[in-house]
């Protein structure tokens, strides 16, 4: 009988690792090797490009999509929501080299200062980061002299990525809004 029990109980407790393993291997979520996925050794990478958010003329590159009611009133436009495709080059010149394009969302977040959410992806159409993407999403004080948002991610070869961006306005035309900025991006991914 002590024997019987004793099989019963060794069967049972396989039975239940064996139940306990198939969940894990093949259940929602697994744990996996990073090998296995091709990370190998991280990397820190400095990017270096100029934002051209360019509000006024016949091709504006930012729009205003929505307001509050009193946003026209607020000495910081506060709850303005701006959709931007943004230009990213390699110099202030808008017409030097493009580097990839600031695709996302700005928004006026304070009623005390100019201070805007951002949340963008640097989307990459140059050399080996070609397809390749960092988002950005973090606070941008536009007055202070240097501004340090997250990034929060990436694609492509920026896969797993996570480190900060410096803005410094390099230009600001405050008759047309339009401005340029030079953007100092440090990311560690694989």
């Amino acid at each position: 009988m002590a024997k019987t029990l004793v099989f019963l109980f060794t069967l049972l407790f396989l039975s239940v690792i064996s139940h306990a393993t198939a969940a894990k291997s093949n259940g929602f979520a697994n744990i996996l090797s990073p090998a296995k996925l091709g990370l190998k050794k991280e990397k820190l990478s400095h990017l270096h490009f100029f934002f051209h958010d360019i509000v006024s003329g016949r091709n504006p590159t930012a729009v205003r999509v929505a307001s509050a009611a009193a946003t026209n009133k607020s000495p910081t436009l506060f709850g303005a929501v701006v959709m931007a495709d943004d230009p990213l080059t390699v110099t202030p010149d808008h017409n030097s080299k493009l580097v990839g394009k600031a695709q996302g969302i700005y928004a006026s977040a304070s009623q005390d200062e100019v201070g805007l959410l951002m949340v963008m992806n640097f989307a990459f159409m140059e050399g080996k980061y070609n397809d390749s993407s960092l988002s950005l999403l973090g606070r941008n004080t536009i007055f202070s002299t240097v501004r340090e948002m997250p990034i929060v991610g990436g694609s492509g070869l920026f896969r797993f990525a996570r480190g900060y961006a410096q803005a410094k306005t390099h230009k600001f035309n405050p008759k047309t809004g339009d401005a340029v900025v030079e953007y100092n991006v440090y990311v560690f991914h694989y």
